[in-house]
């Protein structure tokens, strides 16, 4: 994508991300991510659609279907949103817009679309960072669940979270309160672009995954671990102006940072300082 078109829409993701916590439209926050992944892209579809969504769960509250019912029957049974298990790292399945059209995808791109449908009818819904699997929390009057928008939206009983962990890190695994902590909606985003990134680097493509942390330093610009990667990775493309740029970017955002009273922080950051620091002036050298 041409610099004139990917810097408004950068700027864009960043104005909608700085609320941070359960103020973010992640429906939106997630189609600007598809676009900038997609030049040319135009979203008014998926904003249609996902308007749509909203209406139709909203009709089915009012013939009083239970809030979970209502956004299973719509989301599932009737548009088909599910994981996607045949082809679970194809990289369609973490960007939202692709998720739309094929409904189907990773469990944190789908559950932008149960977060945003559910929050369309004034409920408080957020992310669980459940370990290796995403899950929802929904709360709407009495209702207080949590929900697998994988697996079409089946309720998850503290029996069922139990299983899963133990499905996923082994039988010695014991659920724990951290378990089911909810997530801030930059953090949902970032975990969505963490997909993608992972992926990327598995493949061998440092510059996709440059371009994935451009996405991500967008969403969390106070995120100094971000830029150092950014950094990193940068540098080790022979990308050295942006790897300057983001070095520049880590020692700024750190040096704004207050202090941390855990004394393995202050010496993990101190290290990180002293590394960029270094890295920044080879790359300086090397810009002469």
């Amino acid at each position: 994508m041409a610099k004139p078109d990917r810097e408004p829409l950068l700027a864009r993701l960043t104005a909608l991300c700085e609320g941070g916590d359960v103020s973010v439209d992640v429906m939106e926050a997630g189609l600007v991510l598809s676009a900038l992944r997609r030049p040319g892209l135009d979203l008014e579809p998926y904003r249609t659609h996902a308007a749509s969504l909203c209406a139709e769960v909203s009709a089915m509250t009012y013939r009083r279907w239970p809030p979970e019912a209502a956004l299973r029957e719509i989301l599932v049974g009737m548009h088909g949103y599910r994981g996607d298990r045949d082809t679970y790292d194809d990289l369609q399945n973490a960007d939202l817009a692709a998720v739309i059209d094929r409904r189907r995808g990773l469990p944190v791109a789908l559950s932008l679309v149960w977060l945003h449908a559910a929050r369309g009818q004034g409920w408080t819904c957020v992310g669980v960072s459940f370990p290796g699997h995403f899950l929802i929390l929904l709360e709407a009057g009495e209702t207080r669940i949590v929900i697998d928008p994988f697996n079409e939206g089946v309720t998850m009983e503290p029996r069922d979270l139990q299983a899963l962990l133990k499905g996923i890190h082994g039988e010695d695994a014991e659920l724990r309160p951290e378990h089911v902590a909810t997530m801030s909606d930059r953090d949902v985003l970032l975990r969505l672009e963490n997909n993608i990134k992972v992926r990327q680097l598995r493949g061998g493509d440092a510059a996709g995954a440059t371009a994935t942390l451009e996405r991500m330093t967008a969403i969390a610009p106070d995120r100094m671990e971000l830029w150092f990667e950014s950094g990193t990775l940068n540098a080790q493309i022979e990308a050295v102006g942006a790897a300057c740029r983001a070095f520049d970017r880590f020692l700024t955002v750190d040096a704004n940072m207050p202090p941390s009273r855990d004394p393995a922080v202050t010496a993990a950051r101190a290290e990180a300082r002293r590394d960029a620091t270094a890295l920044l002036h080879e790359l300086r050298r090397r810009l002469n």
